[in-house]
């Protein structure tokens, strides 16, 4: 019996159901190779998907988790975000070096240059992605092979829609401190100021040598997002608010009330990748449950533990 099953969904494209033993699902697109569902035991729905999300060719899905790759958002030439986001991808039967994956919600997926991506982007590559889920965990291992006769450099990220209960009532913990490119001023570098994250107006930001635990904690729904990173040391952090998301076609007027992106990252310093060289990032996304009210929350116990 194999780890997971396909579905074609109703825009035709096909769909991977992960489950396990505890009652948690994740669906994934070979369109993109993106996750677009990731409930929890409860059948709640923890990523956001924009109601006018546009599932079709060539455009990207307002969404889950997309990956972002040879570039990052328009730091370069090619597509906003890279062309990996609309590409169709396939399921990788050899995934290794990483040993295969044979217990029951586990599936690796691969992109593979194209003739018409090397005409944008030149070089020739495999972009490998193992999505793997347990009990109240999402882990995503992304890994780049460089199969061309040179060296080549590229940026890299997994967006990360979260749903929220109300945007107002979040806070990001694990950021204070760190210095940030602000895209709303001209990519202008300041340092954080705040001793967490919250928002109440539109926030574009990328900040840089993150540590590899991020909090994100929704007071009204007392649920914590904790994100863990690997090989991605920057963290974008993006909302539209109410005048962007008003003008993007594929994101609902008022969705930005119950959405936060948080994006796991290697921006600032590209990766450069020599011949037969492989690159290795992980993220893991998981949920605890916060039981105390606002104000009350011990940010120490969510980044470094409760015991």
């Amino acid at each position: 019996m194999p780890p997971f099953s396909v579905v074609s969904d109703r825009d035709g494209l096909p769909r991977i159901i992960l489950t396990e033993p505890c009652g948690s699902s994740a669906e994934i697109l070979l369109y993109g190779g993106q996750v677009v569902s990731w409930k929890n035991e409860r059948r709640e729905e923890l990523l956001f998907m924009s109601s006018k999300a546009v599932h079709k060719a060539p455009k990207a899905i307002r969404g889950g988790l997309p990956i972002c790759f040879p570039q990052f958002g328009n730091l370069g030439s090619l597509e906003r975000h890279g062309f990996a986001r609309n590409r169709m991808w396939e399921i990788d039967s050899s995934p290794s070096p990483l040993s295969p994956a044979n217990n029951q919600s586990t599936v690796d997926l691969i992109l593979k240059s194209t003739e018409e991506d090397l005409r944008t982007w030149p070089r020739s590559f495999e972009l490998r992605l193992r999505i793997s889920l347990s009990a109240g965990k999402l882990t995503l291992i992304p890994r780049v092979r460089n199969t061309d006769n040179k060296a080549f450099a590229f940026t890299f990220a997994i967006r990360n829609y979260l749903s929220v209960s109300d945007i107002s009532e979040v806070r990001v913990e694990g950021l204070e401190t760190l210095d940030y490119f602000d895209n709303l001023m001209k990519r202008e570098r300041f340092t954080e100021q705040a001793d967490a994250i919250t928002f109440d107006g539109e926030i574009d930001r990328v900040y840089l040598s993150t540590p590899t635990k991020i909090a994100i904690i929704d007071h009204e729904k007392k649920r914590t997002f904790v994100l863990r990173k690997e090989g991605l040391p920057d963290a974008g952090v993006w909302n539209p608010w109410d005048k962007k998301a008003k003008a993007l076609p594929d994101f609902g007027d008022d969705e930005y009330k119950t959405m936060l992106c948080i994006d796991s990252a290697a921006i600032e310093s590209q990766i450069v990748l020599k011949p037969c060289e492989e690159w290795r990032g992980r993220q893991e996304l998981s949920t605890v449950s916060s039981s105390y009210c606002s104000g009350q929350l011990d940010p120490r116990k969510v980044l470094y533990g409760f015991n």
